[in-house]
This record gives C-alpha cells, structure tokens and sequence, in this order.
C-alpha cells in the first residue's frame, strides 16, 4: 500500500483517482473506481440515467443520488466553472444543499472539483460554504499553469489537480507538459495537496508523479479502457493499438482539446488565440442567456449529438477525446485489477529506485 497526502485526506486506500470526463456521464466508472479503493468522481454532465435532462442540476443530483446507493466508497463530483456554462452557481448551491441533507452522501461524497473556470466561485459560495463547515468535503481545482495553480492557492483550495498538456479533453492554451508543470507547482507550492493528470497510466506514472512530488494521480483514457465504465465498447477498443501520436489539438468548446485523429477532428479549424476564444464564449453565453428551459435543453441535445457521436459509437464524427497515455495502454481491463497493477508496479519501481541512493 502507499500512504500519501491524498490517501490520508480522504480516508482512501490507494492514490489513484479517475478524471472528470463531462459532458459524458461516469457513474458506472466512479462506483468502480470507490469500491476498488480509490477516488471515484462523477463528471459534469446533463445526462443522468435518466437520458438527456433539461439541466445540470437534474442531471447531476440524479447521479449523486445513483452512486451513493451503489457503492460505500469515497468519490466527488466535478463542475466545470467557465463563463459559457450555464447556472454554475445555482448547480454548486443546489448539489451543496443536496448534499448537506443527505446523511451518506454527506460521509462519502468528499471530493468537490472544480475546473475549466474560476477557482473562487465555489469557495465564494454560501451554501458550499456551509457544506464545507458540516463535513469533511475538500475542494480541488485543476490547474493546467503554473499561474493558474497560485490563484488556486490564493482562493483557499484544498488541494490540486496538476494537469499536463499530454492529457485528454479540454486544455490549457499554455501547453506544458505533465513532468515540467508538476515541478513547477511543487517547486512554488510544496505544502498543497497535489494529484497529477495527463499522460499517467500505469504504475510508471504513479511512481513517476509520487517521485517528483505529487500525493497521486488522475487518469483518464486508463479508465475508458476498463470493463466498468459506461462508454461504448468501440470507445474502447480505439484505446488498446493506439499509439501516443494518434492524438490530434484543435480547437474545442471550452479551450483547445486533444482528441482521436478521425474525420471530426482532422477536419476541425485551427486553434484559435485566447482572446478570440473568450470572445466566442461571451457571445455563446448571451445567446444562452435568452432561451427558455425548453430550448436550452434542445440546444444542448442537438451540441451532445453533434461533437459526441462517440456516445452512441460513432467512432469518426465527433470528438473523442483521448490522452497521449492510449501509447501505454495495451489491455481493457477491470477497475479493480488496473488498481492493483498500478500500485504493485509503481511500489516495486519506487523500491528499485532505492537502490541509487548510496
């Protein structure tokens, strides 16, 4: 076993968490992942079991609702904070009154993410404020730069998710990989809990992160390529031949995004700058700001089947997203034997590099 910051914060066995990947729902995963041991996390989405639900909020106390009744292990939840999402701050208000009055998820849902966006807004928040006081729920942010890890710092989080630029989805306009931004971050903040992403998915890479100074890691694409998750199987199989290379940036909803290189993504424009893509955001978020529940559910129906075919098992028409960790991944396996092989190959790596020290 391997006992870390993050493994004492939460009461949990073993350092390994698995990534926020909204706008697909990851209950099925997020239950795994607890029972195995680690850090189970619902990603930001408005589809529960359900179907597509008319908001977030639905969506999201729907899937709180559905793991607590599954699992007995410790998990979180994401929300992403940029400004083209809709009603961020009722959804924290409402899924933290949820969680206030509902004694289980109270104990076992401890793990609040918030990325994409602002840090403060969930910190600033008066019922996550109350939440905050009545449990032991800690609040992370993802911090793709170094200066995005300080105003993280200076909002009060609990802790970090270090996340590189070799990492799947949405990421930062920085593009600084994995080894050099978790250096950074140790280097100016060597007390804050810190859970590194992108590019991790295997023992090597926990040994590797744990090394240089992280208390664990996140892994995303490792967790597609499982048994238990609810993605499509030809979601999956992508993952086993892929090599590190068959990942493509391009321009995405929220930032740049790394995705499979298929007919969507290859035929994608160029990556824009960030002052122009603030500009596309503000004019998405006026748009929004005017419709009606009704037609923002169908706008956001219409988004879903447009850039996530892959949901459906479209494997060429929308984006997929995918880390440059698919080169390592040779195998779908069950949550519970990817968990066990990780921690028994990263303590034996962490083992052999003992053996330097003379």
């Amino acid at each position: 076993m391997l006992k870390t910051k993050i493994t004492e914060m939460f009461g949990i066995k073993h350092p390994i968490a698995n990534a926020a990947m909204g706008p697909f729902k990851t209950n099925d995963l997020c239950i795994a992942v607890s029972e195995a041991g680690g850090l189970g996390m619902i990603s930001h989405t408005n589809v529960s079991p359900s179907g597509i639900e008319s908001n977030y909020v639905k969506a999201m106390i729907k899937n709180l609702d559905y793991v607590v009744e599954r699992t007995e292990g410790i998990f979180g939840f994401n929300i992403r904070t940029s400004r083209v999402e809709p009603g961020i701050d009722k959804l924290i208000s409402e899924l933290s009154r949820h969680i206030s009055e509902n004694t289980k998820l109270k104990k076992q849902c401890l793990y609040a993410l918030t990325s994409a966006g602002s840090a403060r807004r969930m910190p600033q928040n008066e019922d996550f404020q109350k939440l905050r006081k009545d449990s032991q729920i800690k609040h992370f942010h993802v911090a793709p730069a170094l200066w995005l890890a300080d105003k993280c710092v200076s909002a009060g989080c609990d802790g970090l998710v270090v996340n590189g630029f070799e990492g799947g989805g949405h990421q930062a306009y920085e593009r600084v990989g994995s080894a050099v931004i978790l250096q950074q971050v140790v280097q100016k903040h060597p007390n804050i809990p810190k859970i590194a992403a992108g590019g991790l998915a295997s023992g090597a890479g926990l040994a590797l992160a744990l090394a240089a100074g992280a208390d664990g890691i996140s892994m995303g694409s490792r967790f597609i390529a499982s048994k238990d998750s609810e993605f499509h199987d030809n979601y999956k199989d992508i993952i086993p031949p892929a090599k590190a290379n068959d990942t493509i940036v391009k321009t995405g909803n929220l930032s740049i995004i790394r995705m499979w290189r298929n007919k969507y993504s290859t035929a994608k424009g160029e990556i824009k700058s960030k002052e122009e893509k603030i500009a596309e955001e503000q004019a998405i978020e006026k748009k929004r700001s005017v419709m009606s529940s009704e037609e923002l559910k169908e706008e956001y129906k219409k988004d879903f089947i447009k850039n996530y075919a892959i949901y459906e098992g479209d494997v060429e028409s929308g984006i997929v997203p995918l880390g440059q960790s698919i080169g390592v991944i040779e195998s779908i396996e069950n949550v519970s034997d990817i968990l066990e092989k990780c921690i028994k190959d990263a303590e034996n790596a962490l083992k052999k590099a003992t053996n330097y020290i003379i």
